[in-house]
């Protein structure tokens, strides 16, 4: 039989997916495109946004319409979230949520078994642990992502990840070594540790992101550590301080902003002010050689003014982001700022998107020329449809080479030029 996976949203639900695929195959699945004929599908959803949530059920439907006769399962955030809202969906065979990420098998063994309709999510319970395979090789890839936490404590005014993911809890250092050491026997190089709540790993069990981050670098032939989506708060002193200590760790920080603007910040229910995230990003800058700094930022927040906007706008270009993900509020049912007054108009959401994706592009611009005349390492992870085959610095800057073979591991490349978002080298 086959399957395929259809996976919306970030890394964690990514890997989640490749944990789900693993354990398909060994039941006897062959894991296909999902562009291809299969006899389930699975659609991984997320449910950060409204978008989100319609782009789930547009991919559940549009997959049923396809494919009348195959097992459609849809789980991950949203049902999870939003249980009776995913029930709805009658095109979906199975609906579960990511607690039940491990059941997926069971749960179509037993729906070939009956041909009945399965709900089946299971709550995030307090004092919930750690769970979820070894997972041990990616599809098509050079680099390999460790999930090493789950959940989120923080509460943001605008988000409904807690309720989606629960509380944070952190995978075991033995389960850790355990996985790097599979993905390093498998030829994987490069390892990014990635969580909801990443920089949170360790607060439920007396750890640190700096214990997973050496556990990592201590394996010999993992040559790069990398560290996903950070939120500042948990990013002390002591903690950057040791990490700088590790020479395998990747200089490039994703540090989630969302507003530059201390009066948004605190409507938002951010754990920092603007100062204390511009020493960190300084303290970064200064640990860390050939650093870039990348974030997310949002405009339109309830509330938001336009002199709060400018205000974040010129925070951005102060710190001088190397990349800056910039995207409108939402409204999100279940969160508090669903509820706050002053919402702002679609219309100018977008107007003020566009002033700081055009303020954010300046910089990164600036950024690549600067490239050029550089000699800098980079892993070569995919071919692409022109020819050029492309892949990563360790501060995370693509670039693009014209070769005949894909380079494999990590080879010397001089930039000699730039595109629209990447720059273009030659092999030394």
């Amino acid at each position: 039989m086959k399957a395929a996976f259809y996976t919306l949203g970030c890394k964690v639900n990514q890997y989640e997916s490749q944990s789900m695929e693993q354990e398909l195959s060994k039941k006897g699945f062959e894991i296909v495109d999902c562009d291809e004929k299969a006899d389930v599908y699975v659609v991984n959803s997320c449910t950060v946004t409204a978008e989100s949530d319609r782009k789930t059920r547009q991919s559940v439907c549009r997959l049923r319409k396809l494919h009348p006769d195959a097992v459609i399962v849809l789980t991950g955030c949203m049902p999870q979230a939003f249980p009776q809202d995913a029930q709805l969906l009658t095109q979906a065979d199975i609906v579960t949520g990511n607690r039940s990420n491990g059941q997926i098998p069971e749960l179509i063994d037993r729906f070939f078994a009956q041909r009945q309709r399965i709900v089946h999510i299971e709550p995030h319970e307090k004092d919930e642990k750690f769970s979820g395979p070894i997972v041990s090789d990616f599809r098509e890839r050079t680099r390999a992502t460790v999930k090493i936490e789950d959940g989120c404590n923080r509460f943001c005014s605008y988000c409904i990840i807690p309720y989606a993911r629960g509380r944070v809890r952190s995978k075991p250092l033995e389960k850790i070594a355990e996985e790097i050491a599979a993905l390093e026997k498998n030829g994987f190089c490069e390892i990014v540790l990635v969580g909801i709540n990443l920089s949170a790993y360790g607060t439920d069990c007396g750890k640190t992101i700096c214990d997973a981050v050496e556990l990592a670098a201590s394996f010999p032939k993992i040559s790069r550590v990398r560290l996903g989506s950070l939120e500042p708060d948990h990013m002390t002193q002591e903690i950057t301080d040791r990490l700088a200590k590790c020479k395998k760790l990747c200089p490039q920080f994703h540090i989630s902003l969302q507003s530059g603007c201390d009066n948004t910040l605190k409507r938002m229910n951010r754990h920092y002010t603007s100062a204390e995230y511009e020493e960190l990003c300084s303290r970064l800058r200064k640990s860390f050689a050939d650093t870039t700094l990348t974030t997310d930022v949002m405009v339109g927040f309830a509330g938001e003014t336009y002199d709060d906007f400018i205000e974040s706008m010129d925070f951005v270009k102060k710190i001088g982001f190397e990349k800056v993900h910039v995207f409108p509020y939402s409204q999100r049912t279940g969160t508090r700022a669903a509820e706050f007054p002053n919402q702002i108009p679609k219309a100018e959401k977008e107007n003020r998107s566009r002033m700081m994706i055009a303020a954010a592009k300046e910089i990164r611009d600036n950024f690549l020329e600067e490239q050029i005349g550089k000699t800098v390492s980079v892993l070569f992870e995919e071919r692409l449809r022109d020819g050029t085959v492309q892949g990563y610095t360790a501060n995370y800057t693509p670039v693009r080479i014209s070769c005949t073979e894909m380079p494999h591991g990590i080879s010397d490349v001089k930039i000699i030029s730039r595109g629209d978002d990447w720059c273009i080298g030659e092999l030394c």
